[in-house]
C-alpha cells in the first residue's frame, strides 16, 4: 500500500479542453485547446499549446476563441498553408445572408478592433450575466463550430431578432388565427 506524501495537493479534474484558435486584438493568434465552457471567472484564458505548455492569456487582450472541428493541421508535411496562418479559425463568412433558422438570439456585435460578427446566442441569462457570449457563427459547416467572445473585446452590440424554436412557431400561427376568429364571432353576435 503506497501513502500520499503530506505535501500532496489533489487538483479537481477541469472540463475537457477542446482544440481552439484564440484571436488576439492584436491580430496575433494562437492554437491549442482550451476549457470546453469558456469561463470568465478569471483574469485569463488557460491555453495547452500543441507542444504541451501552458499559455495564460489575459481575457483584455482576446478578442475571440474559436472553438473549431480539428487543431490547425496545414498541409500534407504537417506545416500550415499560407491561408490557415492568415486566417486559421477558417471564419470565412462573419454574417448571415438571410434569417438564420437555429433558435436563440441573433446578435450582431462590433468588436474592440472594428470588425463585426454575428451570430446566434442562447436566448438565456449568459447574455446578461458571465465574461462573455457564446454563439453559433453563420457558417456552421467551416471549421469553427462555436465562438466565445469576452465582454471586453465587445464595442457595440445589437440584437437583429429573436428566432423562437420550430414548435412554438408552429404553436402560435396555429393559435393566433383561431383567437381572433372568435373575436369576430363575438363582435358581430353582440
Amino acid at each position: 500500500m503506497s501513502l500520499i506524501p503530506a505535501r500532496a495537493t489533489i487538483q479537481p479534474v477541469t472540463a475537457p479542453r477542446k482544440p481552439v484558435i484564440v484571436r488576439k486584438l492584436t491580430r496575433d493568434w494562437y492554437a491549442g485547446y482550451a476549457s470546453a465552457v469558456p469561463s470568465g471567472d478569471g483574469v485569463e484564458l488557460e491555453l495547452l499549446d500543441s507542444s504541451g505548455k501552458l499559455l495564460r492569456l489575459p481575457w483584455s487582450e482576446i478578442k475571440w476563441v474559436c472553438y473549431i472541428r480539428e487543431p490547425a493541421s496545414g498541409d500534407n508535411s504537417g506545416n500550415l498553408t499560407r491561408n490557415d496562418t492568415i486566417n486559421p479559425e477558417r471564419l470565412l463568412r462573419r454574417r448571415f445572408t438571410g434569417r438564420p433558422r437555429i433558435a436563440g438570439v441573433w446578435l450582431r456585435l462590433t468588436l474592440a478592433d472594428g470588425d463585426g460578427l454575428e451570430g446566434i446566442a442562447a436566448n438565456d441569462r449568459s447574455l446578461v450575466d458571465g465574461a462573455g457570449l457564446l454563439l453559433t457563427p453563420p457558417d456552421t459547416r467551416s471549421s469553427t463550430q462555436r465562438v466565445f467572445v469576452p465582454r471586453s473585446a465587445i464595442r457595440e452590440l445589437t440584437v437583429l431578432g429573436v428566432i423562437a424554436p420550430a414548435a412554438s412557431q408552429r404553436h402560435r400561427g396555429v393559435a393566433q388565427p383561431e383567437l381572433f376568429e372568435k373575436q369576430q364571432s363575438e363582435d358581430h353576435n353582440a
